[in-house]
């Protein structure tokens, strides 16, 4: 083996290292970047599991809220009622 081949052969290893340097380096970022999207699409989901808990929420709370209207109506329909008798019992 001359110097030239010597030479040559420790440039090759030298980019060898470098490439494999650069080839860890970007499956590092490329396990870290997957890593973030997969914490992301975790709160993503929580995200959605928690919209869906609140609309369901909502719908309740909407119904409750009608149903109270309804009530009060009826309420308010019989207090009329009672007081119309009252005035027509002491209007004799």
């Amino acid at each position: 083996m001359n110097m030239s081949s010597e030479a040559t052969l420790k440039e090759v290893i030298g980019r060898l290292g470098r490439a494999i340097d650069a080839l860890e380096h970007a499956a590092a970022a490329r396990f870290e970047h997957d890593q973030d999207y997969a914490e992301a699409d975790a709160e993503l989901q929580r995200m959605n599991a928690d919209r869906a808990k609140l609309a369901q929420e909502l719908d309740h709370s909407e119904a409750r809220a009608e149903r109270l209207e309804d009530a009060n109506k009826e309420v308010s329909r019989r207090l009329v009622t009672a007081m119309e008798t009252i005035r027509a019992v002491l209007d004799r």
